[in-house]
């Protein structure tokens, strides 16, 4: 079963960041999922810019930028000019004016376009979005915080995206309270990608190249 996994880089032990990168690549890591949250668009202030640029001088593995912030089009250069080829921008379409503006600059700095959808964000109003972007990071918990509760109607919602995906020519990232359940039913379905945090990655007695192993033997 071929997914991709990318580790919640919020969650990570800060006083040996180093280490985490280097021991989460060593582990199999795909990605580095980083988080950046201005107070304001979400209640919760998390990683910073310079967090980001650290992360992406320590590793050659891709980046997941995730914009938890408003009015990303303001500032969406300071990001774009520390990221490289294969590195991804996602931004929530409730936290611009016009979306497709901040979209475009995004694409012509070579990084791959992605939307993130909260639970409460209708695929309809995305609509036109999801023709411009490559990824929809589909958040399965209101964006903010790590740790919370699956809101069991996203998999309604996941379904309707997986129908439209072909199509339309995006893949699908699950954020939020990934278990090893959620990767076993929506992976064969055709889920691309599973941002690990809490419930299975960081904090655990197991190792992050253990962790990492079981689940790619899990069984589907």
């Amino acid at each position: 079963m071929d997914f991709e996994l990318t580790a919640s880089m919020m969650c990570a032990n800060y006083g040996n960041l180093e280490k985490e990168v280097s021991d989460l690549e060593k582990a199999g890591i795909d990605s580095f999922h980083i988080d950046i949250m201005d107070g304001r668009y979400v209640p919760n202030f998390a990683m910073s810019l310079n967090d980001m640029a650290y992360i992406r001088s320590a590793t050659k593995l891709p980046l997941d930028v995730h914009l938890m912030i408003e009015h990303p089009n303001n500032n969406i250069h300071m990001f774009l000019n520390h990221l490289k080829e294969g590195d991804t921008v996602y931004i929530h379409p409730e936290a611009e004016y016009h979306p497709s503006t901040t979209l475009q600059k995004i694409i012509n700095a070579g990084i791959i376009p992605g939307i993130a959808i909260n639970p409460g964000t209708s695929i309809e109003t995305v609509m036109e979005m999801l023709v411009i972007v490559k990824k929809v990071l589909v958040m399965s918990v209101n964006p903010g915080n790590a740790g919370q509760m699956y809101l069991p109607y996203v998999g309604k919602k996941i379904n309707k995206l997986l129908a439209m995906q072909e199509d339309m020519d995006f893949s699908i990232y699950w954020d939020g309270a990934c278990s090893a359940d959620k990767i076993q039913t929506y992976a064969p379905k055709g889920v691309k990608g599973f941002v690990l945090g809490t419930t299975m990655l960081f904090g655990k007695e197991s190792s992050y190249a253990d962790t990492i192993r079981n689940i790619r033997e899990m069984r589907f």
